[in-house]
């Protein structure tokens, strides 16, 4: 197969904060993809940056006393160590905020007017009275006009996944200063997507159909086109920080403009230091990013992001690179998002955990394996479940394939001065070709970015190892003088089949494969065609490696630290099994902390005394929860959750109601709560879950787990009836 020469990125981390495990799930698909297609023998190059323009980091500069340059620069270095040390191998990691990103949006940006496809017209836009300034859209949040979900921001809502402007928003307010904004016209400029129309769609169409973007998307991005492709609004007003439009003061790029235009920029810095360290063998800005050169050589460009950045990468992107005669990319390979233990990552839990936190707690390589285990070519959401995330690496990392060599090793040492035999005798040779030939698909699943069936499959052979070392028993063998080379024979077949998944799991878990398996061994772990023979006659190295099993104290350690406070407010009554299934995180108004998204003031945090339940708030805040009545129609388990109830709900006028519950553990059979009344609160945004949208939240009683009662009402309460 002839090599083929790539260029890989995946979405940049904003520099305004620390990398989190949302962040990771992304990296860690694209280093295991990019590692598997390296070893695969294909040409990769991996580049990254962080996006580091925008009002975000501007405000945040400000707060601090320092410049944005300053926040930046102390962001990526901590970026880069973060991602480092979790195996993420880019082969060049840049900011958006450079020189050659600036020559190059100024590039793009002057084709783009040459070739007619910019205009400019006035614009009415929401300006904080307070601050002084126009507020971009992420800035504003309000009710949707679509779906009035509330809390929504201003250029999309999170709930329906409609697109709007910000002025369309229903009583909006401005995130910075918590002010009512007020309109204000301003001078914009534009990118006339319309004129890129047929070509998105022919692009869209053939990159569906040569397995470059998946089928969701395409069909996903239909409904712009039914509504016709508006013009995109490409600049921003001072005080901004960015790159200022050429011949336009005051005006500035919008961050979304030169930030994938980052992913080039990152890619030409990585070229200049590759041809000054090796200018024998060049390596050519051209050959990837001009269109015509590109097309010439073959190369590829192949970008990972997460299905909320679809409309940017899919749309936007290509438009302004085929309006500056640059290359399209050949992929867009999308994924879901990540929940921890079913639900949204939320600070008060301790599942909003960041990368450096996780890092001080447990081994990178077992994150990388349990997601591996979840990764499919889809854009399913993925669960961070931490008591599978324990169970699953204990027993397959360990149980599986250290305890191969774990149980073998030693013999080679003690009766074969640590060398293999020099040969296998045709049923050991046979067994060996097998598997061998069993896990030559793996490579096929990782270019398909099918993780969860590579990792399947591996300890499908895995368990054959295992199975045939139990069936040899060589710690009986080793009793047995007359049977020593039947143990040299089943230990060197044993470490063989070591040695051939740990080239499979190489591009999962980089660091360990490459410390157990090479360590005893004696290889290196980079080509899969390294797994066509077995290693044979060669002298390996006392088995000392210790890979331990996960401690769960660990895990509650790192949650812990996690924790925006050792002691976070009750919930009252709403239990946390009722809110994870809601996708919610429930606390008292009074003692949340406010987030750069809700500028609303909280309390001091001061709680009254030890015996509290709950912290005093006002009639106010109480009357905009709606409690209803519900008489539960049907209620059964969710295939695939081991947490969750499905409940339809009579809610009266209010129509029928589906909710997701995480009360399984108190519940063991469903159909008797047919019939019951609960409580529920009717006017929680709906939230998306992979098993379908669940519109409300059930409340119940206790503690959790098994120790939770559903409150129940007196035999008048209809259906929909107000709680008051």
């Amino acid at each position: 197969m002839k090599s083929r020469e790539i260029l890989v990125t995946n979405a940049l981390p904003y520099a305004n904060g620390p990398i989190h495990l949302g962040h990771m799930l992304e990296n860690i698909q694209t280093d295991i993809w990019v590692r598997a297609m390296r070893m695969a023998g294909h040409e990769v190059h991996y580049v990254c940056a962080d996006d580091a323009h925008g009002t975000s980091i501007m405000l945040r500069a400000e707060k601090e006393g320092i410049t944005p340059q300053a926040l930046i620069a102390g962001v990526l270095e901590q970026h880069r160590r973060d991602l480092s040390e979790f195996g993420v191998a880019h082969d060049w990691y840049s900011t958006t905020d450079s020189e050659s990103n600036r020559a190059l949006t100024y590039r793009i940006w002057k084709a783009l007017v040459a070739g007619g496809h910019t205009e400019s017209k006035p614009v009415k836009q929401l300006y904080d009275p307070v601050k002084d300034m126009f507020l971009p859209d992420r800035f504003i949040k309000g009710e949707c006009p679509n779906c009035h979900s509330k809390d929504q921001y201003g250029d999309s809502c999170e709930v329906c996944g409609k697109t709007y402007n910000p002025t369309d928003l229903i009583e909006p307010y401005s995130v910075v200063s918590g002010a009512k904004p007020v309109e204000k016209e301003s001078t914009h400029f534009f990118v006339k997507l319309a004129d890129f129309d047929a070509m998105l769609q022919a692009w869209l169409k053939e990159r569906e159909r040569e397995g470059g973007l998946q089928s969701e998307v395409v069909n996903k991005l239909q409904e712009w086109f039914a509504d016709g492709l508006r013009s995109w609004d490409v600049s921003r007003d001072a005080p901004y920080f960015g790159f200022e439009i050429p011949d336009q003061p005051g005006k500035f790029f919008y961050v979304w403009v030169d930030a994938p235009i980052g992913y080039l920029s990152s890619f030409r810095d990585y070229c200049a230091a590759w041809n000054a360290r090796r200018p024998d063998t060049p390596l050519r800005f051209e050959d990837f990013v001009e269109r015509d050169d590109a097309e010439r050589m073959g190369t590829e460009m192949v970008h990972f992001i997460g299905k909320d950045i679809i409309y940017f990468h899919t749309l936007f992107w290509p438009a302004m690179l085929h309006g500056a005669r640059l290359r399209t990319p050949t992929a867009v390979h999308v994924h879901g998002f990540m929940t921890v233990d079913g639900a949204k990552m939320s600070k008060s839990r301790g599942t909003f955990i960041n990368a450096r936190t996780y890092l001080d707690h447990l081994d990178p390589d077992y994150l990388r394996y349990y997601l591996a285990t979840l990764l499919g070519p889809t854009l399913a959401d993925l669960d961070l479940d931490l008591k599978a995330f324990e169970d699953r690496v204990n027993s397959h990392v360990v149980g599986k394939w250290v305890n191969i060599a774990s149980r073998t090793a030693g013999f080679v040492h003690k009766f074969f001065g640590g060398k293999l035999a020099d040969a296998l005798p045709p049923e050991e040779a046979r067994r060996y070709a097998s598997a061998a030939e069993r896990l030559s698909a793996c490579a096929a699943m990782f270019e398909a970015r099918d993780y969860a069936a590579a990792t399947r499959l591996i300890v499908e052979v895995a368990d054959e190892a295992n199975g045939y070392v139990a069936e040899k028993a060589p710690w009986l063998l080793a009793k047995d003088e007359s049977r020593r080379a039947e143990l040299h024979v089943v230990c060197t077949l044993a470490l063989n089949y070591f040695r051939l998944l740990a080239i499979y799991l190489a591009p999962i878990i980089p660091t360990m494969a490459g410390r157990v398996a090479g360590g005893l061994l004696g290889t290196t772990l980079c080509d899969f065609r390294d797994a066509d023979a077995p290693l044979l006659g060669r002298e390996i190295q006392p088995f000392t490696t210790r890979i331990d099993r996960i401690d769960p104290k660990k895990i509650e350690a790192m949650i812990e630290a996690s924790k925006e406070s050792l002691k976070p407010a009750e919930a009252g009554p709403v239990v946390a099994g009722a809110a994870a299934a809601a996708g919610s995180t429930v606390t008292s108004a009074a003692t949340s902390k406010s987030s750069p998204s809700d500028p609303r003031p909280a309390g001091d945090g001061t709680k009254a005394g030890a015996d509290s339940a709950a912290s005093i708030i006002s009639i106010d805040d109480f009357a905009k929860l709606d409690l209803r009545i519900g008489k539960v129609l049907a209620c059964e388990f969710v295939d695939g959750s081991d947490k969750l109830l499905r409940f339809e709900l009579d809610a009266g006028e209010l129509g029928t109601r589906q909710i997701f519950s995480g009360i399984r553990a108190a519940y063991d059979d469903p159909p008797k709560l047919v019939g019951r009344n609960v409580v529920f609160i009717a006017n929680l945004a709906p939230r998306k879950m992979r098993f379908g949208v669940s519109e409300g939240m059930i409340l119940s009683a206790g503690s959790g787990g098994a120790d939770l009662h559903l409150l129940d009402a007196d035999p008048g309460a209809t259906p929909g009836m107000p709680v008051k």
